[in-house]
C-alpha cells in the first residue's frame, strides 16, 4: 500500500517543536515522524509524518488542527510516496562486499560463500551502490577487530540503513542490537533484513531522528554505538553519544571523508572521548573513539 508524507519546512527551533507537538498528538497511532535537515546552509529543516493512503485524508487535517495552535504555523504540504520495488531496485547495484570472515551479498551472489563466512544477504539496501562501500566496510572492519578484544553487550547501530551493520554484530557477537534510521521505510527494511538473515529477535528496529524516541531511554547504557551517517550529524550528536554510552564504552563513527576527520574527533574529545583510531578507505575514514 502506497504511503503518503505530510511534511513542512522550519527551522531548527520550529522543527523541534513541531516534533514534539506531533510526537503528542499521534503518540497513540503510532505514526513514524522524520526531522531532517533539508537546507544545510540556510538551516532549514522538514519534519515528516508518514500515513497509509486509506488514513492520509484524516491525519493531514489532524496535522493541520495541531498546528494552527502554533502562534506562526507553517505551510503543510503533502506527497504520494511511489512504491517501490526494493529488491529490484537493490539488486541494481548491489555488490558483493568481503571484509574479513563478513561477506555482505544478494541472494545472486550465494554461491560465493565460504566455508566460516558470516555471511549477510542484504536485498533491499539502498546504501549499497551508492559510493558508501568505504564506510561500510570501514565498519565492519572496526566492529570484527573490537570483537577480537572484547564482548559487548548492549549495541546501538545509529543510522542503520539496511541494518548490515546491526545484522553484522547480531550475528558475530550475539547480542541485542538496537537499529534506529530517520527514514521509515528504511526501518521497515532493515526489519525484513534482520529475520532474513535469522537474528530478528536479536535486532530491534525503530524510526527515530537522532536520539529522539523514548526507546533510547529504555535501553541505554549502550557499551558499543556504531553511526554510519555524515559528519555534520555525527558532530551536532557528540553529546548524545556522550549521554547514552558507558563509561569506556566504544562509539565507532563513519560516513566522513577524509578532510572532515579532525573536525569530527575534535568534537567528540571535547565531549570527553579518547580517540583511538581512524581507518580510511576509499576517500573516507571511519574513526573509532572510547568514552
Amino acid at each position: 500500500m502506497a504511503q503518503t508524507r505530510i511534511y513542512m519546512n522550519a527551522s531548527k527551533s520550529e522543527a523541534d517543536a513541531l516534533f514534539k507537538l506531533l510526537d503528542a498528538r499521534f503518540e497513540e497511532d503510532g505514526l513514524p515522524i522524520s526531522v531532517f535537515e533539508a537546507d544545510e546552509e540556510n538551516g532549514r529543516f522538514e519534519v515528516s509524518l508518514y500515513a497509509e493512503e486509506e488514513d492520509a485524508d484524516r491525519v493531514f487535517n489532524e496535522v493541520g488542527e495541531a498546528v494552527a495552535t502554533l502562534p506562526d504555523p507553517p505551510q503543510l504540504l503533502r506527497e504520494v510516496l511511489p512504491e517501490i520495488d526494493w529488491v529490484a531496485h537493490s539488486l541494481e547495484g548491489l555488490k558483493p562486499v568481503r571484509v574479513g570472515r563478513f561477506l555482505i551479498h544478494g541472494s545472486h551472489d550465494r554461491n560465493l560463500r565460504r566455508i566460516g563466512d558470516l555471511a549477510i544477504e542484504i536485498e533491499a539496501g539502498l546504501a549499497f551502490g551508492t559510493g558508501h562501500h568505504g564506510t561500510t566496510a570501514g565498519c565492519l572492519q572496526a566492529i570484527a577487530d573490537l570483537l577480537k578484544r572484547e564482548k559487548p553487550r548492549n549495541a546501538l547501530d545509529l543510522g542503520t540503513g539496511s541494518a548490515v551493520l546491526a545484522i553484522a554484530l547480531a550475528r558475530a557477537a550475539r547480542i541485542p542490537v538496537l537499529a534506529t534510521d530517520i527514514d521509515p521505510i528504511a526501518t521497515q527494511v532493515a526489519a525484513e533484513n534482520a529475520r532474513l538473515n535469522g537474528v530478528g529477535a536479536l535486532v530491534e528496529t525503530h524510526t527515530a531522528p537522532g536520539f529522539h524516541n523514548r526507546i533510547f531511554a529504555e535501553r541505554k547504557p549502550f557499551d558499543l554505538i556504531v553511526a554510519n551517517i555524515l559528519a555534520r550529524p555525527l558532530m551536532r550528536l557528540a553529546p548524545q553519544m556522550a549521554n547514552h554510552l558507558t563509561p569506556g564504552g566504544a562509539l565507532i563513527l563513519s560516513g566522513i571523508l577524509e578532510r572532515q576527520r579532525d573536525a569530527v574527533v575534535a568534537s567528540y574529545v571535547n565531549q570527553g572521548f579518547r580517540h583511538f583510531r581512524t581507518q580510511a578507505r576509499e576517500g573516507w575514514v571511519t574513526i573509532v573513539l572510547r568514552r
